[in-house]
């Protein structure tokens, strides 16, 4: 074979490796790590699983820790560039060192044939050893138990809302799916739920393997009060900062008890920063200013879209509201159209379907969504058309997939 040289020819070379995208199972990928001497890091580790709020909690937890140690998150997928998977103090991997960490594993793993996310995750790790981070912050893929990122005992553990997702793998009920998710838990390990109606299979997880569980509106919590949020920590201990529209109460009280339990000090300024990073996150309820507002967001199960949906009601729109949607074929399309009826005025199905073989055409959107009416080719030319009908005062909401922000949205508004 020709020895990949460039960014772009690793990842291909990767997605050649093994005859499935997903293959869970921690044998392959915790056998490399031990021939890399990853498995006993020097850094701090957090992991965070769940359904929905996973990347805007690793995102809050890296803005609390900013000025206070070297930090490295690694989160999964990506928008536009690899790279955005894999970043220390917030700044994103170069290819060089993507590329040096991949040499790397090639020459450990032998014959052992990984996965496309378990080549990554191990370059994340070799990346964030050689940059000498403080505290990783590790976003789980799929699941928990099983994904790759679970190979390392991490310090502290995080699990935001869950929802049903990826059910061919994980199970059809929150229950299954709250105790795949629950195997990232360690024995005398914390763990901070900030999911507030949690599967009883998270606490049971917890009981069963010597985890200390702490519940969202329990033992921590963030409220609103005299126009301002208060965080109230295990400890008793209060925090008082401004509101942040752009942030979700319940990932960022996780966010702080995380931080806090590891044993540094916070003050409201640390909390304002954290929001600041989080707010610069592409594509979670992103809000582009203008004459015509634009609202981008990734979200792509039923519980996702139920929070845009929700934030899109408290804040109507004087016109009308025109979504732009584009959506994979095993995502629960029909759910996610049923909760977008009750804000839409137009719909414009886009299709992903010459981006990834998962992609639902346009046609096969609209038939899902009971739409009848023009369809899309992409959604850059959906985006288009929505901006060349709507009026002032209407606002366009662009959603369904991270392929789909990541289509009709340009990386130059970051």
């Amino acid at each position: 074979m020709n020895v990949p040289s460039t960014l772009e020819q690793w990842l291909d070379y990767q997605l050649s490796l093994h005859s499935r995208e997903i293959e869970l199972g921690l044998d392959r990928v915790r056998t490399v790590a031990e021939r890399l001497d990853l498995l006993a890091p020097r850094h701090r580790t957090i992991t965070v699983a769940g359904t929905n709020g996973k990347g805007s909690t690793v995102a809050l937890i890296g803005g609390l820790l900013g000025q206070r140690c070297r930090v490295g998150a690694y989160t999964s997928p990506h928008l536009w560039r690899y790279n955005e998977r894999v970043a220390v103090d917030g700044e994103p991997a170069t290819d060089a060192a993507l590329v040096a960490a991949f040499e790397t594993i090639e020459r450990a793993r032998g014959d052992i044939p990984l996965t496309f996310f378990e080549f990554g995750t191990l370059a994340a790790l070799w990346v964030f050893a050689q940059a000498g981070v403080d505290v990783a912050v590790l976003e789980v893929g799929l699941g928990g138990r099983l994904d790759a990122v679970n190979i390392l005992d991490a310090d502290v553990a995080v699990i935001t809302r869950i929802g049903l997702d990826h059910t061919d793998w994980l199970g059809d009920t929150r229950e299954a799916i709250g105790a795949e998710k629950a195997g990232i838990m360690r024995g005398d390990q914390s763990v901070f739920c900030s999911d507030r109606e949690a599967p009883a299979s998270i606490a049971a997880s917890a009981a069963a393997c010597g985890a200390r569980l702490y519940s969202i509106g329990s033992e921590f919590n963030l409220s609103a009060a005299n126009g301002h949020w208060q965080w109230t920590g295990p400890n008793g201990r209060l925090l008082s900062c401004a509101p942040h529209a752009e942030v979700h109460p319940d990932n960022l009280a996780a966010a702080v008890a995380t931080v806090a339990d590891l044993g540094w000090e916070l003050a409201a300024e640390d909390i304002e920063r954290a929001c600041r990073v989080q707010a610069k996150l592409p594509g979670r309820r992103e809000v582009i200013d203008g004459p015509i507002p634009i609202i981008y967001d990734v979200g792509h199960n039923d519980d996702a879209v139920a929070l845009l949906v929700d934030e899109l009601e408290r804040r109507p729109a004087v016109g009308w509201t025109h979504v732009v949607i584009g959506m994979l074929a095993d995502k629960p399309v029909e759910a996610v159209g049923q909760r977008l009826a009750a804000i839409a005025d137009r719909f414009y199905p886009a299709g992903l379907d010459t981006v990834t073989p998962r992609g639902l055409s346009a046609e096969a959107l609209a038939a899902r969504l009971g739409h009848v009416g023009p369809t899309f080719d992409d959604p850059s030319a959906a985006l288009n058309e929505a901006g060349r009908v709507a009026a002032r005062g209407d606002r366009i909401v662009v959603c369904g997939s991270f392929f789909t922000v990541a289509q009709a949205r340009s990386p130059e508004h970051e």
